[in-house]
């Protein structure tokens, strides 16, 4: 079991934003996907559950090629890969419990009772039990963040996405959203990719990283290899030292 992107290409107009990115994403892991913003961090990840396709090259869940999937494969895709988006982007509208239950109600072999009790352990996960009527506006950031990944995970994915979760929030919150994305993998046995700029949050949570830059991987390796690198982009980006660009050029 793995997510494979391999070589894509991808333009919008003018704008060459990917440029034969290739990574593999390994089953039991947590993949962290490295660069600047603007780089084309969530433009990859977008394929992987067909919000976007490639102009060249494939994305392949378990083998199976994501481009080209019709509508009911892709409802089947996204069952399985579950993604957290950089906001939450959950509805105001509607209750926490409502927000989570929201990709079991196209679950037709998912009974009521069923349904409530997947939130409920959902929520149980992500230490929000007691939430479940609340609105959206009445959490915190980091609590927000923790309901996005509660819908993410109550249809049982095996797979997790997730879009700069640690993005606005405060160095204690942030810590906890890490801590609980290692717990995803850990009890929930899901392998994610993490997609960040935040190089403290990424060596917490990374097995491997893959340093996004020009549209290509520009390195892929461990935590410790990425601390020993003396590639001067990937130097510069995490030390934070731009004048490091200059021996790259």
């Amino acid at each position: 079991m793995s997510i494979e992107i391999d070589g894509i290409h991808k333009a919008f107009g003018a704008n060459q934003v990917l440029r034969g990115f290739s990574v593999e994403a390994r089953e039991g892991e947590t993949l962290v996907i490295l660069g600047h913003s603007g780089s084309g961090k969530s433009v990859t990840i977008k394929h992987v559950v067909g919000l976007l396709q490639p102009d060249e090259g494939e994305v392949r869940v378990d083998g199976e090629r994501v481009g080209g999937m019709d509508i009911e494969e892709l409802f089947s895709l996204r069952r399985k890969v579950g993604f957290v988006f950089q906001f939450a982007a959950l509805f105001d509208s509607m209750s926490v419990a409502d927000n989570v239950a929201m990709g079991l109600r196209r679950m037709k072999e998912v009974s009521d009772e069923e349904r409530e009790e997947r939130v409920r352990e959902a929520l149980r996960v992500v230490d929000l039990v007691g939430f479940e009527d609340r609105a959206p506006s009445e959490l915190s950031g980091g609590q927000r963040k923790r309901a996005g990944i509660a819908r993410a995970i109550a249809t049982r994915p095996g797979y997790l996405l997730y879009d700069e979760p640690t993005t606005g929030l405060d160095p204690i919150t942030r810590a906890v959203v890490d801590r609980l994305i290692n717990r995803m993998k850990d009890e929930l046995g899901v392998t994610g990719i993490v997609i960040t700029h935040d190089m403290e949050s990424a060596f917490r949570v990374a097995d491997r990283l893959a340093m996004l830059y020009e549209g290509k991987c520009r390195l892929e390796g461990t935590p410790d290899e990425f601390r020993n690198s003396e590639d001067p982009v990937v130097r510069a980006f995490i030390e934070g030292r731009p004048e490091l660009m200059e021996e790259a050029e």
